[in-house]
């Protein structure tokens, strides 16, 4: 019986499904999960993905990244939990849903309830589930993905419920009147990480406009050429109506300027930075003759007649740009001193809005103000003011008393003029007192209901798909405002700039600014903890941790938790809405909340309990109870607390910030701290040992989790991150439908099976780099590796079978093993170390390449090819069974070190090697490989490197004299004048001359002349270390002499003298090169020189030919399918030459075919696969069985 497998056919995508097959009804994952059960912990996280859309190639990556170190922890011996999540919340969930349903925002509540609305998004988020689970596990990434941690669980809420109040209870969470972003696409605010994720901030094409403020009580100075005025420029010509200030830098220059307006030819006299004049005056101007200028001519005349620094600028009065609207205040006891003031000496200003009261204070505003912000690197130096769309606008404004611009609504709501659909607000919207006092209707209906942006206007938005090419096309709201103030005489300039503007991460559309109530973490007051956590991190790579990352901590601002949608996580605070003092408690779980409705119900605010209806008993943690129930809108707007006062309490509208639920998951997959308390506090689950994510949640879920950890817990929530790069196409482009270039990874994984994929996706580069996906690459992995390891693992079942080797045999002692055998085991053993050290290290880029580099250089091109005779024909000698048992172990040892990598073909390679009976049966339930420092011999595998890399060197040069190996030559000769390195390649000589079918060779002093040394300079690695030096050192090192260019090769360093300072060169900075003589060729290699005597004697040339005859020969049998056994007569016809050469090696030719005669005849005749061409020599040779 054959104790090994043999296979005729080998495809990985085969292999992939048998194994799944049998991985499944193994319950193999569930076996290596029970088997590890109290062991030392290993604690990995699961970002959860949305199944609300399909799982694409760079799914792929980022999950074989972290099976890998999940599977390599469980084979050192540790219990890995590995479970599974789905974020369900969020934006991607709602849009995808009102795409769907042919809705937008404003309909939810109208067209649709919010209970139909929400229940459409638990639908829809879970879409994919089952795309997800084929992936997953299709491609052998285990996890548990049958008891998912799921966002929208009601007990996943009442820990995020749980910790809100934690932050609440130490005074870190606020609300907060403040300029936020926020997406009219989305209609919600977006938080500081939200608007940093990777591609929000993206160069956009707008009209800008550089536009005139007429100066109110000009200095005499300035009245006598033409009209004075400021010259502010903006990016944004949508905000100019909400202007009520000009800023400037104090510390600047400034100058007034008169000149003409370019577009009407009036006189003009403009106050603008006076850094910025070349911008907007060409230097021929300043010498033009002022009174000659016609409009329309290219040089414009102008004349600095005045200067100032910025401060002397501040309180300067001019009059508002588009008299629309006039600024006005809220007057309660709320407001600004200056307001309060105001409004009491102008009563005639105030009006009402039903209980509130307003003051007009157009007066207050349109003057000058001072700002540190401002800067001089484009534009004028003169910052156009809008309070209500700019943080750093309103913050200057509000130190100058500036009034904000505001609209007021029919409630009493102050807005401002954009709302937040992305339009001018409507007048019908707008309170009458405040139209009649504030607005000029006659100007603003002009523009009235108009979106600022094209991007957010319906007509390019038809059943929620937005027409980009017609946006593009169409002239927006920032083309009509300028070509008016052109006309008006108010522009100085028009024209398209290119500028860096923020997008909504999940819309692709512009962010605007808004004064928004938003409920805030005070993230800012744990800045300092989270920076000092963060340094504890091991960050893959360290750039990111300190950093993509760390740069981030160190500009933190606080999370704005706040979001205006209707799927998602409600904020647990309730209020009152009275006009004294607010009232509010913040709900920190079911039970408490469910005690808050008793109280509620008692006091004649509530009705009844809805929990209590439902059926839902506080305390009772089981899954039945908490379906009773339902934590979302609209259920909990629903229910209204009572305060201590006895008056009414209403949950704030918001939801909160999706990313607050994954950055929770450590705590809430446990339900912590109602359930599984004490496996979080005393680190069985927490913090993670590990997690990996992309790069695009450095600032996300990285980031969440890290804060949430920090200011709950003080502790950080991971202790290894790797930040993986991008899967971009072969091109470097990124990946999208749109563009036609995503890859389908069921596709791939079908094709090519997972094995090569997940093995090229790791060894091409390192995880953190950006992977360029090229299908070319998978074959070849697939090739170089795999292929390779089934032809020796082929190889090894073929003769084993024949020879009935085991496995089982007594092992053949170390020292008794021939020193091939030696060092391949060294060699192996090294191997162990350098995998397992770089996997400990989360460095699988590494580990990969070191196992494909042994499988291909030293086990199948070196061991296997130079030892293949060893497992021939004969008894089962020590000799043969030390070659069985010393490739068997390397076979099996490679099985498990690339197990975490490629875990299908890893586990069939395993298991055809181990008996069925094995308790590890399963590479996946093997321990990893630990190293036997005592097989290790440093200085054998220094040896052999030696001896290959010589072989190499020979080999290349006979390819570039077209010289085949089968063809024998006479010499090579190496230089060489180290003892050491002499006796390392004698040691190995016998080796080297059989691998590269040369005689002998001839060793000399390096420095005897007869080779002829060269240095050449590497420009890309010296440029980097020497810089403005480089061109001196590469012409110092061009200038070597050959007794320096051996010592240089000699030590691997070199001190030179360049502009009489001492300056060291590494061998890695040059090329050194011996031109070839004639009769040799010459090949270098670091510090490795040798000749190759290419000179062909007739008796050199029969060996040649006989060694052919012999390869054609083996082929054929092989072609026969003739077993290895097999004995064979030959019957040869060639010319004297050949004929001589088989007589010469008639031997040599018997012993390698296994034939048992050769006989020379005449006019043979034999079949066509019998007729061969050697080196333009017709050879026949009839092969026969011999009897």
């Amino acid at each position: 019986m054959k104790k090994f497998a043999e296979y005729n056919k080998f495809n990985l995508s085969d292999i992939n499904k048998e194994v799944l097959e049998r991985w499944n009804a193994e319950a193999l994952f569930e076996k290596s999960m029970e088997e590890r059960e109290g062991c030392p912990t290993f604690v990995f996280y699961e970002g959860p993905p949305s199944a609300n859309g399909m799982p694409g190639i760079h799914h792929v990556m980022a999950r074989t990244i972290k099976d890998i170190f999940c599977r390599y922890k469980t084979m050192k011996g540790f219990h890995v939990k590995r479970k599974a999540g789905w974020d369900t919340h969020g934006l991607p969930v709602e849009l995808g849903v009102e795409k769907s349903l042919g809705i937008t925002k404003e309909d939810i509540g109208k067209k649709i309830s919010i209970e139909e609305y929400n229940k459409a998004c638990r639908r829809e988020v879970m879409k994919y589930t089952g795309e997800w689970k084929s992936l997953t596990n299709k491609m052998g990434y285990w996890v548990d993905t049958d008891n998912p941690y799921i966002t929208y669980d009601n007990k996943y809420i009442e820990t995020l419920w749980w910790l809100l109040s934690q932050l609440y209870k130490k005074g870190l969470l606020y609300k907060g009147y403040t300029i936020q972003p926020y997406s009219p696409a989305a209609g919600t605010g977006l938080s500081s990480h939200e608007l940093n994720q990777p591609g929000c901030y993206r160069d956009v094409k707008d009209t800008t406009a550089t536009v005139l403020f007429d100066v109110i009580d000009a200095p005499e100075e300035l009245t006598g050429w033409g009209r004075p005025c400021f010259a502010a420029w903006t990016t944004t010509p949508w905000t100019l109506p909400s202007n009520t200030a000009l800023c400037v830098g104090p510390r600047f220059d400034y100058a007034a300027v008169n000149t003409y307006n370019p577009y009407t030819g009036e006189k003009i006299t403009v106050i603008m930075a006076k850094d910025c004049m070349h911008t907007y005056f060409k230097p021929e101007g300043a010498e033009a003759d002022m009174d000659g200028y016609r409009s329309g001519d290219k040089v414009v005349p102008y004349r600095v007649v005045k200067e100032w620094k910025g401060a002397e600028l501040v309180g300067m009065k001019y009059c508002q740009l588009m008299p629309w609207v006039k600024p006005s205040a809220k007057v309660d006891a709320n407001a600004a001193e200056f307001i309060q003031k105001y409004a009491a000496e102008n009563p005639g200003k105030c009006f009402e809005v039903g209980a509130d009261s307003f003051v007009e204070m157009a007066e207050c505003a349109f003057r000058v103000i001072a700002g540190d912000y401002v800067t001089t690197d484009d534009g004028t130096g003169i910052v156009h003011i809008a309070p209500t769309f700019g943080a750093d606008d309103a913050k200057v404004a509000k130190a100058a008393d500036i009034p904000s611009l505001f609209m007021i609504t029919c409630a009493g709501e102050t807005r401002p003029m954009v709302d937040l659909t992305g339009k001018y607000f409507m007048l019908d919207e707008c309170a009458p007192a405040f139209v009649e006092k504030c607005v000029n209707t006659e100007l603003y209906s002009k523009y009235e209901g108009r979106y600022v942006k094209n991007d957010f206007a319906p007509e390019f938005n038809i059943s929620g798909k937005f027409d980009k090419a017609a946006a593009d096309k169409a002239e927006d709201l920032n083309i009509y405002l300028s070509l008016e103030l052109k006309q008006q005489g108010k522009a100085l300039k028009i024209e398209k700039h290119v500028h860096n503007y923020p997008h909504c991460w999940r819309t692709d559309k512009p962010v605007l600014y808004y004064p928004l109530d938003s409920w805030f973490i005070k993230s800012t007051a744990v800045r300092d903890r989270m920076i000092a956590l963060n340094e504890e991190i091991l960050w893959k790579p360290a750039s990111t941790g300190s950093g993509r990352f760390g740069k981030w901590l160190e500009n933190l601002q606080d999370w704005n938790l706040s979001r205006s949608r209707y799927w998602g996580t409600p904020l647990p605070i309730w209020r009152t809405r009275n006009s004294g003092k607010v009232e509010e408690k913040c709900i920190d779980s079911v039970a408490m909340l469910y005690d808050e409705i008793e109280k509620s119900v008692a006091a004649g605010v509530m009705a009844k309990n809805p929990l209590k209806e439902a059926g839902f008993i506080p305390g009772d943690y089981s899954k039945a109870n908490y379906e009773k129930i339902d934590l979302h809108r609209p259920y909990v707007d629903d229910i209204v607390l009572v305060s201590e006062n006895g008056e009414p309490m209403y949950r704030e509208a918001d939801l909160i910030d999706v990313w607050f639920d994954s950055g929770a998951m450590p705590f809430a997959q446990q339900h912590y701290p109602f359930e599984n308390k004490d496996i979080v506090d005393n680190g069985d689950v927490f913090p993670a040992d590990f997690i990996a994510e992309g790069v695009d949640q450095t600032r996300g879920w990285f980031f969440t989790l890290h804060a949430i950890a920090t200011m709950v817990n003080d502790s950080k929530s991971f202790k290894a991150v790797i930040s993986n790069g991008l899967v971009l196409d072969k091109f470097g482009n990124k990946m999208s439908k749109r563009l036609g270039n995503a890859v389908n990874p069921f596709e791939i994984i079908e094709k090519y099976g997972s094995d090569p994929l997940r093995w090229y996706m790791i060894s091409n580069s390192s995880p953190w780099d950006n992977l360029k996906f090229d299908e070319a690459g998978i074959i070849e992995v697939a090739r170089k590796l795999f292929s390779t390891l089934y032809n020796t693992y082929s190889f090894l079942s073929l003769y084993a079978n024949v020879d009935g080797f085991t496995g089982e045999e007594p092992i053949v002692a170390i020292e008794k093993r021939p020193e091939i055998d030696r060092w391949i085991l060294s060699s192996l053993n090294t191997l162990i170390k350098t995998v397992d050290n770089s996997l400990e290290n989360y460095e699988p880029t590494k580990a990969a390449r070191a196992i494909s580099d042994f499988v291909n250089d030293n086990l199948s091109n070196w061991y296997v090819r130079l030892n293949r005779k060893r497992f021939w024909g004969g008894g089962m000698s020590e000799d043969k069974l030390s070659a069985y048992q010393t490739l068997y172990e390397c076979m099996k040892t490679i099985a498990l070190l690339m197990a975490p990598i490629s875990p299908f073909y890893a586990d069939r390679l395993y298991r055809d090697l181990v008996h069925e009976e094995d308790a590890a049966y399963s590479v996946h339930l093997a321990k990893f490989p630990v190293a036997d420092e005592s097989a290790i011999d440093n200085a054998l595998e220094e040896r052999m490197a030696i001896a290959q890399t010589l072989t190499s060197m020979v080999l290349s040069l006979r390819r570039k004299s077209n010289i085949k190996v089968r063809q024998p030559l006479s010499t090579i000769m190496i230089p060489v004048d180290d003892p050491e390195q002499r006796a390392a390649i004698e040691a190995m000589s016998d080796l080297i001359l059989s691998e590269v079918n040369v005689k002998s060779i001839n060793y000399v002093k390096a420095d005897d002349g007869i080779l002829v040394y060269k240095v050449k300079p590497d420009f890309k690695k010296l440029g980097p270390k020497h810089g403005k030096n480089m061109k001196a050192v590469a012409g110092a090192i061009a200038g070597l002499s050959q007794n320096e260019i051996l010592e240089f090769q000699s030590k691997g360093q070199l001190e030179i003298l360049v502009n009489g300072e001492p300056v060291k060169i590494d061998l890695e900075d040059v090329e050194i090169f011996s031109e070839d003589i004639p009769g040799w060729l010459v090949a270098n290699e670091g510090n490795l020189t040798l000749a190759l005597d290419v000179t062909i004697s007739d008796e050199l040339r029969q060996e040649g030919i006989a060694r052919d005859i012999v390869n054609r020969i083996q082929n054929l049998r092989k072609s026969r399918d003739y077993d290895i056994t097999d004995r064979i007569k030959l019957t040869i016809e060639g010319d004297d030459q050949t004929n001589e050469a088989v007589l010469c090696f008639k031997e040599y030719i018997q012993r390698q075919v296994l034939a048992d005669s050769i006989e020379i005849a005449n006019g043979l005749q034999v079949s066509e696969e019998e007729t061969f061409d050697i080196d333009g020599l017709t050879v026949k040779v009839r092969v026969e069985l011999a009897k």
